[in-house]
């Protein structure tokens, strides 16, 4: 007998056993979408505009200004890279769509800023330059970092299940485009300051404010995240992007008008470190969020059957997760690999577990079916070696 979900199977007693692997070797993936040619179209376009801006750096500033200014910019964008993998741990995003989100703040976004602000100098040529650093820049910056974000939510919009998934993807768009943006002020600074001047820069940039970028377009990715987990599909999306557009563009602002009207040293002690970490606390208070949504959605899999409500502990808790694998590797043969694909794939299937309850997605319980598959079979490759 066939069910619409595996939820909609009778209840057991007792814990069921997986289910027998299918004959075929490969695992299933759940079904592409018309969102994906659209990504690939765009990957395209940004692997020709990253030559294109390659192109710029060496002919206006230099080769030599340029590779020393990027071996620089490497070191704040992998402590970045480090702290987004680490929100990143509970429910990792597609390895494609990581790169995607980096390559859109580094290239397209950049390319989209220098092209507006060339316009504008054309149009108006006498701008004042508070304006181009409290107006300006914040505008079109964050415009054409969120428009990165938005693109991964409605050509990716499985994978963009909540609020952590939205900080995740614009934390990404953040730090590809600090990273160039610091190819840039490096190479400035040392063209025409020397190493003195470019010392003090990285020092500004590189050790005082590394996340501020990914601060702000994470606003944005927060909001699209938020829209996301009460199942908003499409162009109406375009609200709730709006709203965490005009809180990033605030945050921008306020960043650059500190160090036009104030005394950015004292500002940046005084305000824009708590604010950093009252970032950081509501990272972790999502992560919980989001620890509380798994617990809840492989309950309801506990109920069914599938899982014991041991498992459901340790997959919902990240110590749990921790000596999970730990037990794991002291196995035979040491499965600490396929405890870890258990834990990605349970946790993926809770998501589409709360897209089933959602309703809104016509997809979701097919994307049910292949990750209880998944999970099952990873659970069976772990038990039995």
């Amino acid at each position: 007998m066939s069910f619409p979900s595996p939820l909609a199977q009778p209840a057991r007693a007792t814990p069921a056993a997986p289910p027998p692997a299918p004959p075929r070797p490969d695992l299933p993936v759940p079904a592409p979408t018309g969102g994906r040619v659209i990504l690939w179209i765009v990957a395209a376009v940004l692997a020709v505009a990253s030559l294109g801006l390659a192109a710029y750096f060496l002919a206006f500033l230099g080769a030599a200004a340029s590779i020393v200014s990027g071996l620089l910019a490497l070191i704040p964008l992998v402590l970045v890279l480090v702290a987004i993998r680490m929100i990143d741990r509970w429910e990792p995003e597609p390895r494609g769509l990581v790169v995607l989100a980096l390559a859109w703040g580094a290239v397209a976004s950049v390319v989209i800023a220098l092209g507006v602000d060339l316009v504008i100098t054309l149009v108006a040529p006498g701008l004042p330059d508070t304006v181009s650093a409290v107006l300006q820049a914040p505008i079109v910056e964050e415009v054409a970092k969120g428009a990165g974000v938005l693109l991964i939510f409605v050509a990716a919009r499985r994978a963009f299940d909540g609020p952590v998934d939205g900080v995740v993807y614009g934390a990404l768009v953040g730090a590809g485009f600090a990273f160039t943006e610091n190819i840039l002020y490096f190479a400035d600074s040392l063209v025409t300051g020397g190493a003195e001047s470019a010392a003090y820069t990285f020092f500004l940039r590189g050790i005082l404010s590394p996340f501020a970028h990914v601060m702000f377009t994470a606003v944005t990715g927060y909001a699209l995240g938020r829209a996301a987990r009460r199942g908003v599909w499409g162009a109406a999306a375009l609200g709730p992007w709006a709203v965490g557009l005009g809180g990033a563009i605030g945050l921008h602002a306020l960043w650059n008008g500190s160090a036009v009207f104030a005394d950015f040293f004292v500002l940046y002690a005084t305000f824009q470190m708590p604010l950093f970490i009252l970032f950081i606390v509501g990272v972790v208070l999502l992560r919980r969020e989001e620890a509380r949504l798994t617990r809840t959605c492989l309950g309801d899999y506990a109920v069914a059957g599938w899982f014991s409500p041991a498992e459901v502990d340790m997959l919902a808790t990240g110590r749990g997760r921790s000596r999970a694998v730990t037990w794991a590797r002291s196995l035979p043969g040491d499965r600490s690999a396929a405890m870890r694909r258990f834990i990605v794939e349970a946790t993926a299937l809770a998501a589409a577990r709360h897209r089933v309850i959602g309703g809104r997605d016509p997809r979701a319980a097919a994307d049910e079916r292949v990750y209880l598959e998944r999970a099952t079979r990873a659970r069976q490759d772990l038990l039995v070696g």
